[in-house]
């Protein structure tokens, strides 16, 4: 039993242990430009990794199923609070394990099975959750969706209105998982209510720049606010919903116990911690630096004669047509070339791609956790030029040396942990 307890994790699973270091090297020595990354804090690891993933605490606080969950109350009330305190949410929920289980619970509390639901489409930039027919969404509801307009590659409001009014969905869903510019909430909220629908904000992506004042906030606009927590929010893998006070009670029953039974503790207290630093006025200072490091990245890119989807950004991620009407590379070619040069970016469709989802026509690229790492608008050109110079000679043997090199000293200045 003594060993149990004292054992490293090296000798207690060298398997493990090997992948874990090796995915720390991975992570300290490349490059990372997915959209829905980012790397928390030293404070958010540690509260990870303590005891309080021993602890079953199915309720909420101050009404549990099981004893001992004092210190688990203290955890997740300073969640709830510091939430609240960050969007100005009337209530939060921060149980969900993910972004798609919190959509699921918000559908399950404003839905009957087979209600139409009107979401954004994912090949234009939605979320699998928002009416996928292989998801939850699409096989439980009646789909509508919309997208973009095909020459401005926005969403075009007006026609968002048309929609809506021929499909009269109970539910509007917005909200996007590889659209680069500002959403209109309120006018969302506005066609939402001109259809006598609920209207739900995914803000998983964008959450960071809501809390920082950076994105309009969709909460004074929807009775139902989502996020994934590991994003721009820059904490631990994990899910939140939010809701105006009259729908409070049935989301946390459909939550719990609804759709997951005890909540992981150790998680909400990584939220907590994450939460706790958003608060403070250095996370809007950074916020800030990821747009001027999207806006260096994508300046870079065009100026290396690469195509923007919808012609820049306004937020965190750029949609990249590499494609070019077949004059260019597919997607997955340009994720595969780039991971071998060590810069992780994904594959992604763009809006009326002829290129299957898993062949794709663009890359999506994001400033998040390089920004995290400090890097600024000079690195930001540096790597836009990099992606460029590989996208346009993927084979090429000297190309491929050159900026190894180059992500090889970016890197080495700019450490992911200091210590």
């Amino acid at each position: 039993m003594n060993n149990f307890f004292t054992a490293n994790l090296s000798e207690a699973d060298p398997v493990i242990s090997d992948a874990i270091s090796n995915e720390v090297r991975r992570q300290a020595y490349g490059l990372e430009l997915i959209a829905s990354e980012n790397f928390v804090s030293e404070a958010v690891l540690q509260a990870l990794g303590t005891v309080l993933t021993n602890k079953y605490a199915e309720g909420y606080p101050g009404k549990r199923y099981y004893g001992g969950c004092e210190f688990a109350d203290v955890v997740e009330q300073a969640a709830i609070d510091r939430a609240k305190q960050i969007f100005g949410a009337d209530h939060v929920n921060v149980q969900p394990h993910s972004g798609a289980q919190a959509n699921m619970s918000v559908l399950l509390a404003a839905l009957e099975h087979g209600d139409t639901i009107l979401g954004m489409n994912l090949s234009h930039g939605g979320h699998l959750t928002h009416g996928h027919p292989l998801n939850f969404s699409g096989l439980n509801y009646t789909v509508a969706d919309y997208g973009v307009n095909k020459d401005t590659e926005q969403i075009d409001y007006d026609e968002l209105q048309r929609i809506a009014e021929e499909s009269r969905p109970k539910m509007l869903i917005c909200g996007a998982s590889a659209y680069p510019r500002t959403i209109d909430f309120a006018r969302i909220g506005e066609i939402a209510r001109s259809v006598d629908a609920m209207v739900m904000a995914d803000i998983a992506h964008i959450a960071g720049l809501v809390a920082a004042g950076l994105h309009p906030s969709p909460v004074p606009h929807c009775d139902f606010v989502t996020t994934t927590t590991h994003k721009t929010l820059r904490g631990p893998r994990g899910g939140m919903a939010m809701c105006k006070e009259e729908y409070a009670k049935d989301l946390d029953r459909r939550v719990f116990p609804g759709v997951q039974g005890g909540p992981l503790m150790h998680v909400i207290a990584a939220k907590a911690v994450s939460f706790g630093e958003a608060l403070q006025p250095d996370f809007k200072t950074y916020q800030e630096q990821i747009l001027k490091n999207a806006q260096a990245l994508a300046k870079a890119l065009t100026g290396a004669g690469l195509r923007l989807v919808s012609g820049g950004t306004d937020n965190h991620l750029l949609l990249v047509d590499v494609f070019m009407d077949g004059k260019g590379i597919t997607g997955k070619e340009a994720e595969k070339a780039l991971d071998e040069v060590h810069i992780t970016v994904n594959k992604n469709t763009i809006p009326f791609d002829q290129n299957k989802p898993f062949v794709a026509s663009g890359i999506r690229l994001g400033t998040p956790a390089l920004t995290t790492r400090g890097m600024k608008e000079a690195e930001m050109t540096k790597i836009g030029e990099m992606i460029a110079a590989v996208i346009s000679e993927p084979d090429s043997d000297e190309v491929r040396a050159k900026v190894k090199a180059e992500v090889a000293e970016i890197t080495a200045r700019f450490p992911m942990y200091k210590r």
